[in-house]
């Protein structure tokens, strides 16, 4: 029986991995269908703490791989196709084969939706992002457009005023789905420029490959236009990677695991840590310190079953 498994490797499972196996626990470490989560789709990462000019995004993770590896942390390319929780152990279905283990951390993440276009996945993290928390500071004094009419479009548009000197506000409706307050602040901020009915049918990039312009359709009238902008924010919704937990554990309408104390879910020994468990924040140090807790959290629980 395994001490402890962890799911995923982004920000969140490679730190809880770095933790547990400093504690000699030696977990195995699932990586999944997207290693090293999203943040392997992002180029410079300007507000992880430790790195003032910045670091890759794919570097920053493959750094916390090798961390964890030296450790005793063991890696393998697998997904988890069932789960099964009982009072003394777990089950997970890994690649067909049924593996038990004391405790679990599920740090699978969530995925941002995006729009399916083509030129889609070479374009990340040159001109398209899913969030502008991360990303928002690099176009300073230029256009850029955010696609959605949630809360989250909203927030995104808001915080990008910071920065860009124009944010056009795409959606499909003649009005926006966010929550009243959020919305009449979006559309009260002078920076923010609403463009109604409307779809993003094309990314146009530049000769060095990042993103110039998109190419709109106006859904009543079947217009097609163009609009200058150097950044598509993407702000249609994240899908937290829980299917083979859902119904095993409690989870909020939109799939996100809940946390019931510090990073434990409803059923003891599986603990919860990143975006998986997080709808608010979805930041890299966020999800680290999770990590952290969930791994301490896990560590204590195996200690308190041996004694």
């Amino acid at each position: 029986m395994e001490k402890v498994i962890i799911v995923g490797t982004g920000c969140a499972g490679l730190t809880a991995a770095i933790y547990t196996a400093r504690a000699n626990l030696r977990p195995l470490v699932l990586e999944g269908r997207e290693p090293g989560g999203q943040l392997t789709t992002t180029t410079l990462v300007e507000n992880f703490p430790g790195f003032p000019d910045g670091i890759d995004g794919p570097q920053l993770i493959m750094n916390m791989h090798q961390q964890a590896t030296r450790f005793g942390a063991r890696f393998r390319y697998a997904e988890v196709g069932a789960f099964e929780g009982h009072n003394c152990h777990h089950r997970l279905k890994i690649d067909g084969e049924w593996i038990d283990t004391e405790a679990v951390i599920i740090a699978s993440g969530a995925s941002a939706k995006w729009l399916g276009l083509d030129s889609e996945s070479k374009l990340k993290g040159h001109g398209l992002t899913s969030c502008a928390t991360c990303d928002g500071a690099f176009y300073r004094n230029v256009p850029v457009c955010v696609v959605g009419g949630g809360d989250t479009a909203a927030e995104e548009a808001i915080f990008l005023t910071r920065f860009a000197s124009e944010v056009f506000l795409i959606h499909r409706r003649d009005t926006l789905r966010a929550t009243k307050v959020m919305a009449e602040r979006a559309l009260n901020n002078p920076k923010v420029k609403p463009v109604w009915n409307t779809r993003v049918i094309r990314y146009l990039p530049d000769e060095k490959g990042e993103i110039e312009a998109v190419e709109l359709e106006n859904l009543k009238t079947g217009k097609q236009s163009r609009l200058d902008v150097k950044c598509v924010f993407i702000a249609i919704g994240h899908t937290p990677n829980t299917a083979p937990f859902r119904d095993k554990l409690e989870t909020d309408p939109n799939g996100y695991i809940i946390q019931k104390k510090g990073t434990q879910t409803s059923l003891e020994g599986v603990f919860a840590a990143g975006d998986v468990a997080d709808p608010v924040y979805r930041q890299a140090i966020t999800a680290a310190g999770q990590g952290c807790a969930a791994a301490i959290e896990a560590e204590k629980y195996i200690a308190e079953r041996e004694s």
